[in-house]
């Protein structure tokens, strides 16, 4: 066996004291070196780093004889000598950071762990006293630095040192300072690390710890204290109620020391000292109750501060204390007193007071803002008040909500216009709080601006007016407070108030919006010029735009201002050639023009001139990109021309046929432009251009002069183009059978009517009588229609006997073959043939009138007395008799003979006429006896 593996004790332990003295040598070594450096800077982590391995060696080596123990007691001490000297040097160079703090902190963890490895060493005295307050002094160090964890190790470390010893033994007063320190610090730790539990059990264990004097007893009830301000400070969500009583225990706690505390004074101090503590902790024991709304508790809280024998409480929370308590209660009264109390103490901080009276109006409401009014006003005469404090009172006034918001809102008012404060807002300094003033009141102002109370809105608008200085810089925030002055007077109809603020405005910085306004107090004030004289000017506002003369528009309709309205959509259409971009669509503003306009009569001119110019603006930009695309472009197509047509028709129903001709001509523009085009549409368009024809002719004969050539041109033209469409109409192509029954036979007869009138100016005889033709073979064709062609045929400048003879046979035709004739019309239309026989034929052909005659005679033979016109049957029978005159007379015996009997023959059928029935046959007879 080699001696390297002989294990006999004595080997082991001469082997342990090479170690030993080694790793002291080492460490010896280290502290040298810290101490070297500690001279200009912190030493070097290396060294910390061998330093914490060389004492893990040395720990594992213990036990050590007495004479080690004292050489690691010394080392120990000169390593934390060391580290006070860089706590000191870093201090004094204020260049400690938290790195080096941390440093620090852990060469004393390091140096407390190297004195606890000799902690029994022999002829120290309390050794376990000192290394307990290695440890408390670097815990108290962990804990500044919020390392909790190594802070609690610390400090259980120091607690395991003294547990052992027998406090009641310890006699020196520092030792035991030491114990109640320790208890406390790990009590602030286990606070800390939310071990509430813990911390107050460390609390209430520190109570064995106390020496009986005063200043233990403040340390342990500032301490209950601090915890108890920290549950109230947690005070939130569903364990609100469990903080807060947790909180009014452990400020119980800290009283009852206080109590303790006091009685254990000995010096005047001391009990001065005891005394405000107490004085402080009563005082957040009243704001829990206040807050556990035990509002009864605080009053007596309250009541013992302000009564105390040793002179009583004045701080300045007492009186909001009491005065939110009596609030609670309800007792308005007492309330009150507390708050105006504070108006007499000078020394109750701005912060409070105004505190005060945001908690009194707050409870009071409504109610309370005279109060809080007076408060203010108060404080101004006895103490400093600050502008942002009278910004904070008015703001809070303000800012009730709910109802009573114009009496706070009268109140601020009067508070605000008050001389005292606007002069606190005077200085430069206040400029901010000046600023916040205005906001206030135009913010308020606004609200009721938007809830139409204009009333209560002026008047706060007005005084926020005296927060603007009169300097260049604010020029125009005073005139947009101008403006909306007028705005308010123009809601109360307020109009020369209104007027006198717009001036103002305008002479700070005129612009379009002060026009715009003077243009709202003209319409208000039914100046119709003043107003219109306003749009112009709104024009040559160099900040123009033109949305104003839409809103112009909106105003003049809405005071059913008529000519106004007319005036500024008129200036907006003269925009939209000027390529400016533009709020509304230029279609629509022709739209709404038309519209207003069409509400008075006499405007129909005006109405005609912006559809022609409708029609031209969608003829130069295109249909799509004027009226709009899809379904939106055909409703604005279809709207005018259904607006042409009504004023088509309207005009011609107030016989004003000129424009009635011109509407009708624009409403079929209108109407083709309609896109995907129906068969509804082309029977409008066809109707428009055949009533528009229609119309000319009419107001030729009303101004009785000739139609110009090129307006029979123009009407030969429109006529063209219905004809093109009635063909179509015609066939079936277009309509529907229900529309050709309805509509295609009217249109026709106009139509051939027209043409009838116009072709005759052209002395186209031959197509009058085409065009007659062609209608009476259509289906369209009514005797009625053909009765009315025929007459008109036959009489006038246009006259064609040709075309009147056709028409009123067919027409003749048409009425016998019916099964319940019109012998009316039968008789009008035979008389019209005799006459027109009689005029075109003369006595060269009688025959054809004789036939006509002797139809009629075959008409009435049959008929039921009377159902034949009498009148007519008369003017036959004496006709066709007087007709045999003149042959009679040129001896023409059997020709007179003829007429003499057929006017006899109808006299047979014509009741009333027996007389000359008897007259005539006595005639006849004479004649046949004679020849």
């Amino acid at each position: 066996m080699r001696i390297a593996e002989i294990s006999s004790p004595e080997i082991l332990a001469l082997h342990g004291d090479r170690d030993d003295h080694h790793l002291l040598s080492q460490i010896e070594s280290i502290v040298k070196q810290i101490e070297t450096h500690s001279i200009n800077k912190p030493p070097p982590e290396a060294l910390t780093a061998n330093l914490r391995q060389c004492l893990t060696q040395l720990s594992q080596l213990a036990p050590f004889s007495n004479s080690l123990k004292f050489q690691i007691w010394k080392l120990s001490y000169r390593l934390w000598n060391v580290c006070v000297d860089i706590s000191n040097t870093a201090t004094i160079r204020s260049s400690s950071s938290t790195v080096a703090a941390e440093n620090q902190a852990e060469l004393r963890h390091l140096t407390a762990d190297l004195l606890s490895i000799a902690i029994d060493v022999t002829g120290i005295p309390s050794p376990a006293i000192k290394s307990a307050s290695f440890y408390y002094k670097t815990g108290m160090l962990w804990h500044n630095l919020r390392k909790f964890d190594l802070a609690a190790k610390c400090f259980e470390r120091a607690t395991d040192l003294v547990s052992k010893l027998d406090i009641a033994s310890i006699t020196d007063a520092g030792e035991r300072k030491l114990l109640l320190d320790l208890n406390l610090a790990r009590s602030r730790t286990a606070w800390e690390v939310r071990d509430p539990n813990l911390a107050v059990t460390l609390l209430n264990r520190s109570k064995s710890m106390l020496s009986g004097s005063c200043e233990d007893y403040m340390e342990l009830a500032k301490q209950f204290m601090a915890f108890g301000k920290c549950s109230l400070s947690k005070n939130n969500g569903d364990a609100a109620n469990r903080d807060l009583s947790e909180a009014l225990k452990l400020m119980n706690e800290a009283l009852e020391n206080c109590e303790k505390g006091f009685g254990a004074a000995r010096t005047r101090e001391e009990k001065v000292e005891i005394r405000g503590l107490r004085w402080k902790v009563l005082r957040f024991i009243a704001a829990i109750h206040l807050q556990k709304e035990e509002f009864e508790s605080v009053i007596k809280c309250v009541k013992v501060l302000r009564d105390s024998a040793e002179g009583g409480d004045d701080h300045p929370s007492l009186s909001v204390l009491a005065m939110k308590a009596w609030l609670g209660l309800g007792r308005h009264g007492e309330a009150e007193k507390e708050l105006r109390g504070m108006v007499i103490d000078r020394g109750i901080p701005e912060g409070v007071w105004v505190s005060a009276v945001d908690a009194y109006f707050s409870a009071a409401g409504t109610a309370g803002a005279e109060t809080a009014k007076g408060v203010f006003l108060g404080l101004l005469g006895r103490c400093h008040v600050s502008a942002g404090a009278a910004v904070r009172v008015a703001s809070r006034v303000l800012g009730g909500g709910g109802e009573g918001g114009k009496v706070r809102a009268k109140v601020v008012a009067e508070l605000v216009s008050d001389e005292r404060v606007v002069a606190l807002f005077v200085e430069k300094e206040s400029a901010k709080d000046r600023t916040a003033m205005h906001a206030v009141l135009w913010n308020c102002g606004a609200d009721n601006f938007q809830s139409k109370d204009y009333g209560t809105s002026a008047e706060l608008f007005e005084k926020s007016m005296l927060y603007i200085p009169h300097d260049t810089e604010n020029r125009i925030l005073r005139a947009k407070g101008f403006r909306v002055l007028c705005l308010c007077h123009l809601g109360l109809l307020q109009l020369d108030r209104a007027k006198e603020y717009i001036d103002e405005a305008e002479k700070l910085e005129p612009n379009v919006v002060c026009a715009f306004l003077k243009y709202k107090i003209y319409l208000q004030k039914n100046d119709n010029q003043g107003a219109i004289a306003q749009i112009e000017a709104m024009t040559t506002c160099l900040d123009f735009q033109p949305d104003f003369l839409s809103l112009s528009a909106h105003e003049a309709v809405a005071c059913s201002a008529r000519p106004v309205a007319v005036a500024s959509l008129s200036t907006m259409l003269n925009l939209y050639a000027s390529g400016k971009s533009m709020p509304t669509a230029e279609v629509t503003v022709m739209r709404t023009l038309v519209t207003v306009l069409s509400q008075e009569s006499g405007n129909e001119q005006k109405v005609l001139k912006t559809l022609k110019h409708a029609h031209t603006r969608a003829s130069e930009l295109g249909p799509d990109c004027f009226f709009g695309k899809e379904e939106v472009g055909r409703r604005e197509r279809n709207w005018f021309a259904v607006t042409s047509w009504n004023f088509g028709t309207k005009t011609g129903q107030d016989k004003n046929y000129e424009l009635s001709a011109e509407f009708l001509r624009l409403a079929s523009n209108f109407y083709d432009l309609v896109k995907g085009s129906n068969d509804e549409n082309n029977v409008m368009v066809c109707k428009s251009l055949v009533l528009s024809v229609s119309s000319m002719i009419a107001s030729e004969f009303q101004r009785k002069t000739a139609m110009p050539e090129t307006e029979v041109k123009q009407a030969v033209t429109l006529l063209d183009r219905a004809g093109q469409m009635l063909k179509s109409i015609s066939s079936g192509n277009s309509v529907n059978d229900g529309q050709i029954n309805t509509i295609a036979p009217e249109l026709f007869f106009i139509y051939t009517f027209c043409a009838y009138d116009v072709q005759g100016r052209l002395n186209d005889l031959g197509s009058q009588l085409f065009t007659v033709k062609s209608f009476a073979s259509s289906k369209a064709c009514k005797p009625q229609y053909l009765l009315q062609i025929g007459l008109h045929a036959s009489q006038g400048p246009q006259s064609n006997h040709e075309v009147a003879t056709f028409a009123l046979n067919e027409c003749l035709s048409s009425f016998l073959s019916s099964p319940v004739p019109d012998y009316q019309n039968v008789a009008l239309v035979v008389r019209k043939l005799i006459a027109i026989a009689s005029i075109h034929k003369g006595d060269k052909d009688d025959d054809l009138v004789y036939s006509m005659y002797k139809q009629a005679y075959r008409i009435m033979v049959g008929l039921k007395e009377g159902e034949y016109p009498i009148e007519e049957g008369k003017w036959l029978a004496m006709t066709a008799w007087n007709r045999a005159a003149v042959p009679v007379r040129l001896g023409q015996i059997e020709m007179g003979k003829k007429w003499m009997n057929v006017g006899f023959d109808i006299a047979k059928h014509v009741p009333g006429m027996e007389v000359y029935k008897a007259c005539m046959e006595d005639v006849l007879n004479n004649l046949e006896k004679k020849h």
